[in-house]
């Protein structure tokens, strides 16, 4: 039986705080050790580009956040781990995508409408400071999405749409080509997953200036905590933990005895020093041990680089022989292949999901990668390994189809 795909995406736009990793990190590893799933988490370094114009701070984003994934646990040999850029397949697909998108959907999207919003209340046009960048951002989301065929996407309630967006274009795709050639995918809701105050108790976000860092040395993590805004109730005054950021913050990392114990301790009068010493205890004993393995990590970048293009293999290999399905699905084909007629949109669509004549097939292969070239009744052709990576054995899958074509012409 087929594993269920699922795909999760992170962006690099900045440096992680203690509310991704308990709303992001930490679940999302959990569930990446499933027997039952395959996994793809990708470092979002295109979706950065829309939100940050800085390349020094999406560089170092890029190497924190893949160090902070890889320190809490993330297994690259048992999940495919790649940054986006390394992708050459997801842009092609966007524009593959961007030809079948209806203008009218980009424009019911949540983010590209608060912008027209919020410039009309200002009085402005309401295209002023809106790229094309943010306003095709769901497409390069579908696209990430839709190169996998990943079955499931876990997101919270506000991405519901960008999912949404994604089964639209998929559709839409599958329906103007004549075959399923992308699997619609799924929104994972999120609603069971741990939201944390910031310092001054809104949700704690980089939009809030709030946030605790995530791999602060254990001296300024203990500073950062003693800096959370409590109110003036003292020593023995009984306090209420549903209303307190510190409370939150504990019982996110604490075990359910460990929680109970600090819900009395609120109701015995706790001070808030005290229960400010108890959180930072308890944070620092979960993230100490993983904090010494992302000091190491973030001090060997060349590893990380290493890491991300084993990963970047492992997806193209993937991503390579579909998307070359998808380009002669969309009449971007080679000259050498059997030419068809174009065909009445009103009739018959079968030559539009015709197999092609020749199809390159790349795969993993020990330590190295191959090719198959395949006939349109599935026959291997021809095969070769031994190629270093998936970019090299295609560019030779492609070469050998151009000389198998001339031979049988």
């Amino acid at each position: 039986m087929a594993k269920t795909r699922i795909l999760t995406g992170i962006t690099t736009s900045g440096t992680p705080h203690l509310g991704n990793y308990v709303g992001a990190i930490r679940p999302a590893i959990a569930a990446s050790r499933s027997t039952d799933a395959e996994s793809f988490y990708f470092l979002a370094d295109y979706h950065a580009l829309i939100k940050c114009d800085d390349p020094a701070r999406i560089q170092r984003s890029t190497l924190e956040i893949a160090a902070s994934w890889l320190a809490c646990g993330l297994d690259p040999e048992k999940v495919t781990f790649y940054r986006q850029s390394d992708i050459r397949e997801i842009p092609e697909l966007t524009w593959l995508l961007t030809c079948v998108t209806a203008k009218g959907l980009l424009n019911r999207a949540h983010a590209y409408k608060a912008a027209n919003d919020a410039n009309r209340e200002k009085g402005e046009d309401a295209d002023a400071g809106v790229t094309a960048g943010l306003y095709m951002y769901p497409v390069l989301m579908a696209a990430d999405i839709l190169i996998f065929n990943a079955h499931k996407v876990p997101v919270g309630r506000d991405q519901v749409q960008h999912i949404e967006m994604a089964r639209d274009i998929g559709q839409r795709f599958n329906h103007l080509y004549g075959a399923e050639y992308f699997v619609l995918p799924e929104a994972a809701i999120e609603a069971n997953v741990a939201t944390l105050p910031g310092l001054d108790g809104r949700k704690m976000s980089k939009s809030y200036d709030n946030t605790i860092a995530l791999w602060l040395p254990a001296s300024a993590l203990r500073k950062a905590i003693l800096g959370i805004v409590t109110n003036s109730l003292g020593i023995g005054e009984a306090k209420n933990p549903d209303d307190s950021n510190i409370f939150s913050i504990y019982q996110a990392f604490a075990s359910a005895d460990e929680t109970a114990a600090m819900r009395q301790a609120f109701a015995d009068g706790i001070g808030w020093g005290d229960a400010k010493q108890k959180l930072f205890e308890r944070v620092d004993a979960e993230l100490a041990p993983m904090r010494e393995r992302y000091d190491a990590l973030i001090a060997r970048p060349a590893k990380i680089e290493e890491i991300l293009h084993a990963g970047a293999a492992r997806a193209r290999a993937l991503a390579g022989p579909f998307l070359d399905k998808l380009r002669y699905a969309a009449g971007l084909r080679s000259l050498l292949s059997q030419v068809v007629a174009p065909s009445d949109r009103q009739g018959d669509t079968q030559a539009k999901a015709e197999t092609p004549a020749l199809q390159p097939v790349v795969f993993r292969e020990n330590n190295t990668f191959a090719f198959k070239v395949l006939d349109a009744k599935r026959n291997v052709l021809k095969t070769q390994d031994g190629f270093v990576d998936a970019k090299a054995a295609m560019a030779a899958a492609r070469e050998a189809m151009q000389v198998l074509g001339a031979a049988s012409d």
